[in-house]
């Protein structure tokens, strides 16, 4: 029997009725054909759980002819096919969006792909016959000196290494430190609203584990007794897993997520689950906006997003580093606007089992750190296959700190920095490069591949309205407090009208894409762009090339990143970049007052 929704002034008599006539049905075809992508005009950042005031929009197709080529008769004829239900005012958001992708769809049909070209569908970034370097080296950090200081709340900002040097040298102990953060979660946390579990008896267990075994002379390396934060969506076994979202607010996995695994094995301590956007979009969950503690009081923003707390933790000092995730934007987007370290890795680096699926063939997990090196040390202990996330690629992670720049072949999207608008920002970024070339770094200009990339959105909204497709079908999605025509909900259930056949294609077009820019990086082993609004943001997140944004300045008083883009499976070549840009300038070592409390 099927329910039918109330007739409406707006709706057609027969609208109740369960067959379809002639007329209907020849009404009903160019629907079948039409799907969107929420806000098609709207910028990567707004898309992609990333939002910047500065990012630079994507060529957007011309809009759609008036009237509408797709009117909503034949919006609800459609929903007959597919099974689903949408109110009056649901309809209203997405048939501007559903008229509008066709022209996205005309453009993926216009593009030549070869009969032999396979679909990206069980995705693994590296072609077929690409071979990387299989032997693996020992990890080796840069030395560093032990910190002095004078009172445990010191070491708040402090590095990895330095933590590392410290407790090793047992100049201080894992619980003390373990406390410390604990106390600052719970003074900077609510104003922030970067926390949503704090993990305090779990915490102190492990430290206290962890200082047991460093006195017993059992020292697991520089991640050993290091609080950490974890962005709520990884599985914690017997501690709520909300995804920051309200359908999921009292959710609670029985078991580890590996990169949970991986960090506790490694000896670190996790103090919290940390914010983010629900369902991995934005900076806004069930408790409202996620702040940015440089500007703790803007909320529309606030620290970005989706791996919001993370960044915001880490910025403010509350954790000794976070890990968090990124589908299209979420590492490198607030990792920039809250001046921290972002590294998103190779996709297929860090497995990805017992991690929310948003876009299972975009997903990838990052720690996000106050230093390059913190990174280095956060990934070499999380990557690796476990034997359950069948992307995870086995290739050694090298890292060498000591590499000579001027042996590295480095490129630069100089369109991409000469077009800043800002004059702020462009000074800022000149200023950059030359501290990059000072640095020994032979910076030549390069152009990214041309190649309509914005059709290629429909991947990560088809794959996500999939991974929500029950929430969206039983309504549950609805409580969700975004509920804008720019938000998952409406994204998902426009989602819905996406041809698989639209979708297979796009996957197709990707591997030409993969293709386009193996080239391009056959000839270069680094290239620095803007952050986050460079047009290869989008490109490297379908591609699963590796990159890692560090802070460069600090226009009228906000943070401003520049980005090291690498090969796949060779994360340490971009962050060997980031350090010499880092040791040559400054930019890492400020932090916010945090006078707010």
């Amino acid at each position: 029997m099927s329910r039918n929704k109330p007739k409406s002034k707006s709706q057609p008599e027969d609208r109740g009725s369960n067959s379809l006539n002639r007329r209907s049905f020849v009404k009903l075809v160019p629907a079948l054909g039409a799907a969107m992508i929420v806000a098609p005009h709207l910028p990567i950042s707004t898309l992609a759980q990333t939002p910047s005031p500065t990012a630079t929009p994507l060529p957007s197709p011309s809009p759609s002819p008036t009237p509408l080529r797709v009117t909503k008769e034949m919006l609800q004829q459609t929903e007959k096919l597919i099974g689903i239900e949408l109110t009056d005012a649901q309809e209203a958001m997405a048939l501007q969006n559903v008229s509008t992708n066709l022209d996205r769809y005309e453009a993926l049909r216009k593009i030549d792909i070869p009969l032999d070209t396979e679909p990206a569908t069980l995705f693994h970034p590296a072609l077929p016959g690409k071979k990387f370097n299989s032997k693996a080296t020992k990890i080796k950090f840069s030395h560093v000196d032990v910190t002095a200081f004078n009172a445990i709340e010191d070491l708040a900002f402090a590095t990895v290494p330095q933590l590392a040097a410290l407790i090793r040298a047992r100049k201080v102990s894992p619980v003390e430190l373990t406390k410390m953060y604990l106390a600052r979660l719970k003074k900077y946390g609510p104003k922030l609203n970067c926390v949503v579990t704090l993990t305090e008896e779990l915490a102190l267990a492990q430290a206290t584990e962890t200082e047991r075994e460093i006195k017993a002379g059992k020292y697991r390396g520089p991640l050993h007794g290091i609080p950490w934060g974890a962005k709520d969506l990884f599985a914690t076994k017997g501690i709520k897993t909300t995804w920051g979202a309200e359908p999921y607010r009292d959710q609670v996995i029985d078991y580890d997520a590996t990169v949970v695994e991986r960090l506790r094995d490694a000896g670190a301590v996790l103090v919290a689950k940390l914010s983010m956007g629900a369902l991995a979009q934005g900076g806004r969950w069930f408790a409202g906006m996620t702040r940015n503690p440089w500007q703790v009081d803007e909320e529309k923003t606030g620290s970005s997003g989706s791996s919001a707390g993370p960044a915001a933790a880490t910025a403010a000092g509350l954790v000794g580093f976070s890990i968090g995730t990124e589908t299209l934007g979420s590492i490198i987007s607030p990792s920039s606007r809250c001046g921290v370290v972002g590294l998103r890795p190779t996709y297929g680096r860090i497995s990805r089992y017992g991690a929310m699926g948003l876009s299972w063939t975009m997903d990838k997990i990052g720690p996000i750190c106050r230093s390059v090196e913190d990174c280095a040390a956060a990934l070499n202990a999380a990557y690796g296959p476990d034997g359950r996330d069948l992307t995870v690629g086995d290739v050694p992670f090298n890292w060498q700190p000591d590499r000579p720049l001027a042996a590295m072949r480095i490129g630069y999207l100089k369109t991409e920095f000469d077009q800043q608008t800002d004059a702020e920002r462009k000074t800022i970024y000149q200023q950059s490069i030359d501290a990059l070339k000072a640095a020994g770094a032979n910076l030549q200009p390069i152009e990214l591949p041309k190649f309509p990339i914005g059709a290629l959105r429909i991947i990560l909204v088809a794959e996500a309205a999939t991974a929500f497709d029950d929430i969206t079908r039983s309504g549950a999605i609805n409580q969700l407090s975004g509920q804008d025509p720019s938000d998952w909900p409406n994204t998902f259930r426009s989602s819905r009208f996406i041809p698989a056949v639209e979708y297979i294609r796009a996957q197709r077009a990707r591997r030409l894409l993969m293709q386009q820019m193996d080239e391009l990086m056959s000839h270069w082993d680094v290239f620095v762009s803007p952050a986050p609004g460079s047009l290869s943001l989008l490109i490297t997140n379908l591609t699963g090339h590796p990159a890692v944004c560090v802070p460069c300045g600090f226009p009228k008083g906000l943070p401003q990143s520049i980005m090291f883009t690498g090969g796949l499976y060779d994360e340490g070549a971009p962050l060997r970049v980031a350090l010499a840009f880092e040791k040559a300038t400054q930019w890492h070592t400020m932090h916010p007052k945090m006078d707010w409390v």
